[in-house]
């Protein structure tokens, strides 16, 4: 790693309550990607555009896609274990799914470079948090992370190397966290043109839960009970776009829906709560045949030209 430049420029962060200065240690040079599906795969033609500087190494399980990320430049080489792929890496990323990250951390503890930076890609944070608390060695910073983009493709050739531009991305500080760290990650998510966004573990995944797992679940629900109706092969003739974009989420990866359920089971049981509650509501305005529910409709309407409009503002 000689005559490197640095993939970070040391940087003062005043838009915090104190200044963080970077340390050389923490300006990092080899960053490991563990996991090279959609997420990991983007990251690594994310930071591949973003400078020559950094070196870019890979791992996933099957040999078939570690080699289908190199021939996309999505890394520049891989290794045949997690183990050896985090050797002397300044950062490591973890992309692999949810319920995956925690037999990860396990294997891989050992041979992590001493004040290395640890972080996940995970879409529920406060198991992760608590498996890196326990998992992970004290020599090592762990920041929580989770870009809040991605599509209902996955794997390595749904990969798309401006898939972060402009997203939010959600960076989680627990036990194992510094200034240093997080500052240092928030330099790299800037790098790959996102926005990080600090934010509480629990927060997150209450959040995420309403805007991203219920969404999930209800396109699943959507599918399922249409599809199974003996009027469906007439009903799949006729649907056309309000089915299509409701529905898409279906198409998304089914492990990767299981291991959100099975990571975040308390904030999405309240937010399915509260959608049947609604739904309950609604189906009593329906069988009443009371007009209404034309002003929940009107209400539902404005709600989200005034979201949309301030997405696009931003």
């Amino acid at each position: 790693m000689q005559n490197v430049k640095p993939a970070f420029d040391l940087h003062v962060r005043k838009d915090l309550c104190y200044n963080v200065l970077i340390p050389k240690r923490y300006i990092a040079v080899r960053i490991a990607i563990l996991g090279m599906g959609l997420i990991g795969g983007s990251l690594g033609l994310a930071l591949s555009q973003a400078g020559s500087d950094i070196e870019l190494v890979g791992y996933a399980r099957r040999p078939e896609v570690a080699e289908r990320a190199v021939a996309l430049s999505a890394v520049r080489r891989v290794e045949s274990s997690a183990v050896a792929a985090v050797g002397g890496a300044d950062v490591v990323v973890i992309a692999t799914p949810v319920t995956a990250i925690k037999e990860i951390m396990s294997e891989i503890r050992e041979n992590l470079s001493q004040g290395a930076i640890v972080t996940d890609v995970a879409s529920t944070k406060s198991q992760v948090m608590e498996w890196a608390d326990t998992l992970l060695p004290d020599t090592v910073r762990f920041v929580g992370g989770h870009p809040m983009a991605g599509k209902e493709l996955s794997g390595i050739e749904a990969a798309e190397r401006d898939l972060f531009q402009g997203c939010i991305y959600c960076l989680v500080s627990g036990s194992k966290s510094t200034g240093e760290s997080i500052a240092a990650l928030e330099v790299l998510v800037k790098r790959i043109g996102a926005e990080p966004v600090l934010i509480d573990a629990a927060e997150h995944d209450d959040i995420v839960a309403g805007i991203s797992h219920l969404p999930l679940l209800l396109s699943v629900a959507l599918v399922s009970v249409t599809s199974r109706s003996s009027l469906w092969p007439d009903m799949a003739r006729l649907a056309v776009t309000g089915y299509r974009d409701v529905s898409r989420l279906a198409s998304g990866d089914p492990r990767m829906g299981r291991d959100i359920c099975l990571t975040n089971k308390a904030p999405i049981l309240r937010w399915i709560d509260e959608y049947t509650k609604a739904l309950a509501e609604l189906r009593t305005l329906v069988s009443d045949g009371s007009e209404e529910i034309e002003q929940v409709f009107t209400e539902a309407r404005k709600a989200r030209e005034d979201w949309n409009k301030k997405r696009r503002q931003a």
